[in-house]
């Protein structure tokens, strides 16, 4: 029996609601993919909520936690690096570490860095200490970026505006030759009215998925996005179709979310459920 495709996903955790690995573990794992989920902070909830709980891991506490992944082998059984939300810069420098030892003992990896530091409105929500790491170390490393345009255009100081500002930002992000930008959530000149789309920069050039925008912004959006994206990459769909038909499911937890008047995005709806058992036939 063929083993499916193995996932680690390092990022946030919170006890209630859906954001970071609590967002993206259940549709990797609905999707037929194994998934390690290592925590790199645990939180009651979102800081959106009038009392946040909890904290990020204690640097030993977390490194013990890589120990342990390494010494069960996981790097050399992964297919897939997931990181996102990283709370302290002790272990931001260890999760380049041990990302940089998985790509050494395992070259057929592929990692997907998104790097969740900020957004429109907000600003930049984590540490520059922790910016610059994503930036410097991770974002290099990466087979796959997923960069929303506020920390695309922070992380190289480039306006996104315009088709040409992404290609710019992509020279600028010292990410390697063969890599694939993803940028989400773009609003470029002349995209479609109504619209938002993904732009997918890589070696074979540039592809626009455009969706329609849906006026909903809730915390959890992105890493549900990343975690289907890998997702339908380990249900053996294309990056481009893979990155459609995150749109769409995740258009679809949004939906849901405002029927539910939630505060983040819900992962309940039947419709979304169901198109998670058929991913490789999207």
């Amino acid at each position: 029996m063929t083993r499916p495709p193995f996932v680690i996903s390092i990022q946030s955790q919170v006890v209630f609601g859906h954001v970071g690995n609590s967002a993206a573990l259940f549709p990797m794992q609905a999707a037929g993919l194994e998934v390690a989920a290592i925590p790199t902070v645990v939180f009651s909830n979102t800081p959106d909520y009038p009392t946040l709980r909890g904290r990020a891991l204690p640097p030993e506490f977390f490194s013990d936690l890589l120990q342990g992944a390494r010494e069960r082998g996981l790097p050399e059984r992964a297919d897939y690096i997931l990181t996102g939300y990283i709370g302290s810069l002790d272990v931001a420098g260890m999760v380049a570490d041990f990302v940089a030892e998985a790509k050494a003992v395992n070259p057929a990896l592929t990692y997907l860095c998104d790097p969740v530091m900020g957004d429109t409105g907000p600003g930049l929500y984590v540490p520059e200490a922790i910016a610059d790491v994503m930036r410097d170390r991770l974002l290099p490393m990466a087979d796959l970026a997923t960069p929303n345009p506020f920390e695309l255009a922070w992380l190289t100081g480039q306006e996104i505006a315009t088709l040409a500002d992404l290609e710019a930002a992509k020279a600028l992000l010292h990410i390697a030759p063969g890599s694939r930008l993803i940028a989400t959530g773009c609003a470029l000149a002349d995209t479609p009215p109504g619209h938002i789309e993904s732009v997918l920069l890589g070696p074979e050039g540039i592809t626009r998925h455009p969706t329609e925008h849906l006026p909903i912004a809730l915390p959890g959006t992105g890493d549900l996005f990343a975690g289907l994206i890998v997702a339908g990459l380990g249900r053996g769909l294309s990056l481009p179709r893979a990155v459609e038909t995150a749109q769409t499911l995740t258009s679809h937890a949004l939906r849901h979310a405002r029927a539910l008047g939630a505060g983040e995005v819900v992962l309940s709806a039947p419709e979304f459920r169901r198109a998670l058992l058929t991913l490789d036939r999207c």
